[in-house]
C-alpha cells in the first residue's frame, strides 16, 4: 500500500522525466539526421488496378503525379538512389460502370515520411460497360490507276472483324472497312491493310479494339492493249558557257504512258521516248522549262503532253593563288612607325573559275591591325579583304607576320659656318 502511494505520489515526476527524455532523443536523432521536404525527382506513373474486367476506362487519367514529402536526409537518399521507391495506385476494386472521383493511394518504400503535398491526389474516372459486337468487313476501292491500267476482282483473306470496346462507341459504329487507294498505281495491290470502324456519317471510331487488326488485300492491276509505260529521255545540244558546269538534269514525269491503236507499234518502241532538243548554248544559269515529245507517228501520250525540265548549272569551283600581295598596318598611333617582317604574303583563293580568271591584285588589300599597340614586337594575322563577290580565302602563307612599331629618329640639324 506504501509503495502505490508513493507511486502516485511520484508520476507526475515520473511523466514530466519520460518527456523530456523523449525530447532529448528526439533533439538528438533530429540534429543527427534532418528531416528535409523536397520534391520527389523521378515520375510517379499513376497505376490503375482492381478494374473489372467487364468494364472499360473511357477518359484520359493523368500519366505521373508530383509528390513533395517531409522525411530524415538518411531516408532521401535511400529514396533518390531507388526509381521506384515510390508507387502511386488508384484502386477502382468494386466500382460500377458511372463516373467515379478516386484518391490516389501512396506507397513509399522508407519510413518515417510525411506527404506534404500530392498533385493531383485525386482522379476522375469514367467506366463503362464492355461491348463486343461482330461486323462484316467491306473492301472499298478509291481513285483510279494510271492512265491505260484496269483493275482487276479485288479479294481479301478475311470477311468479319470483332470490334470490342465502351458500350457508347460500340452502339455508333455501323460498320467496318477496308480501304484501298488506287490512285496513279501501275501494278497490282498485295498488302497488308488496317480495318476501320466507322459510324453512319462514315466518321472513323477510335478507342476501339478491332481483330483483326489488318487484313491482306490483292488488287490485281493490268495494263490495257495498245498502252506501254515509256521512259522520258531529255535530248540537249548546244555547250554551256565556259567556266560552267552542267550538275543535274531532271525530268517530271521520268515515266509516261503512250498509246495506239495498234499495239504493234507501241511494243516495237526501245522503252525510252525523247524530247524535243534543249538548247544549252552559252547558258549560265539554271533552266526550268516544258518539252513536247518526239513521238512516232499514230502514238499518242495520255495526260498531259508536255514534260517538266529541270536543269541545274553552275559555275565549276576552282582556286587561285596570288603572289607576293603587299601588306599595310591600319590603326597605327601618331608618332609611330612600323615594319613588317616578311613585307609580303601568299594567299590561296577559292571560287567560280570565271570569277578567278579575272581577279588580280587590285582586287585584294593584305593588311594587319596595329590600334592600340605600343612600340614593340608583335605577332600579327594578316586579314585579306577581296572587292569581288563569291570569291573565298582558303588560306594565307605564312599566317602570321612580326611587327615591330618604333619611334622615328629625328634627324639632328647640322650647324652652318
Amino acid at each position: 500500500m506504501n509503495n502505490m502511494r508513493l507511486f502516485a505520489k511520484n508520476i507526475r515526476t515520473f511523466l514530466l522525466a519520460l518527456v523530456l527524455g523523449v525530447s532529448v532523443w528526439v533533439s538528438a536523432v533530429s540534429t543527427a539526421d534532418p528531416n528535409d521536404v523536397r520534391t520527389y525527382p523521378n515520375p510517379i506513373p499513376i497505376e490503375p488496378i482492381g478494374k473489372d474486367p467487364s468494364l472499360v476506362l473511357t477518359n484520359e487519367i493523368p500519366p505521373t503525379m508530383e509528390l513533395s514529402l517531409r522525411a530524415p536526409r538518411s531516408v532521401w537518399e535511400t529514396l533518390t538512389a531507388r526509381e521506384d521507391a515510390v508507387r502511386a495506385t488508384l484502386d477502382l476494386t468494386g466500382l460500377s460502370a458511372g463516373e467515379h472521383n478516386v484518391e490516389i493511394k501512396i506507397a513509399v518504400a522508407m519510413r518515417p515520411y510525411q506527404i506534404v503535398l500530392a498533385n493531383p491526389s485525386t482522379v476522375n474516372v469514367v467506366l463503362e460497360s464492355l461491348a463486343t459486337q461482330t461486323f462484316p468487313l467491306s473492301l472499298s476501292l478509291s481513285g483510279q490507276p494510271a492512265a491505260g491500267y484496269q483493275v482487276g476482282e479485288a479479294t481479301m483473306e478475311v470477311t468479319k472483324a470483332a470490334v470490342s470496346g465502351p458500350e457508347s462507341i460500340i452502339r455508333q459504329a455501323t460498320r467496318a472497312r477496308v480501304l484501298v487507294s488506287l490512285d496513279g498505281v501501275r501494278a497490282s495491290i498485295n498488302e497488308s491493310v488496317s480495318v476501320q470502324m466507322l459510324d453512319a456519317r462514315n466518321n472513323i471510331l477510335q478507342g476501339l479494339a478491332i481483330n483483326p487488326e489488318s487484313v491482306r488485300v490483292d488488287v490485281p492491276i493490268s495494263q490495257q492493249g495498245g498502252y506501254r509505260d515509256v521512259a522520258v529521255k531529255v535530248i540537249v545540244q548546244g555547250q554551256q558557257a565556259a567556266g560552267y558546269r552542267i550538275e543535274n538534269i531532271s525530268v517530271f514525269p521520268p515515266v509516261v504512258t503512250v498509246f495506239s491503236e495498234d499495239p504493234e507499234k507501241v511494243n516495237q518502241l526501245p522503252g525510252v521516248v525523247e524530247t524535243q532538243p534543249l538548247n544549252l548554248q552559252d547558258r549560265k544559269e539554271d533552266i526550268s522549262t516544258r518539252l513536247a515529245l518526239d513521238l512516232p507517228a499514230d502514238i499518242t501520250i495520255q495526260g498531259v503532253q508536255t514534260v517538266q525540265v529541270q536543269v541545274s548549272i553552275s559555275p565549276i569551283q576552282t582556286s587561285l593563288t596570288l603572289l607576293n600581295q603587299p601588306i599595310n598596318v591600319n590603326g597605327l598611333a601618331e608618332g609611330l612607325a612600323a615594319q613588317v617582317f616578311p613585307q609580303t604574303v601568299d594567299v590561296i583563293f577559292s571560287g567560280p573559275l570565271p570569277v578567278l580568271d579575272t581577279l588580280t591584285s587590285k582586287d585584294v588589300t593584305v593588311s594587319v591591325d596595329a590600334t592600340g599597340l605600343g612600340v614593340g614586337t608583335y605577332q600579327l594575322t594578316p586579314e585579306v579583304r577581296v572587292s569581288v563577290d563569291n570569291v573565298l580565302v582558303e588560306s594565307i602563307l605564312p599566317g602570321t607576320v612580326e611587327a615591330v612599331i618604333t619611334v622615328p629618329s629625328t634627324p639632328t640639324p647640322s650647324l652652318g659656318p
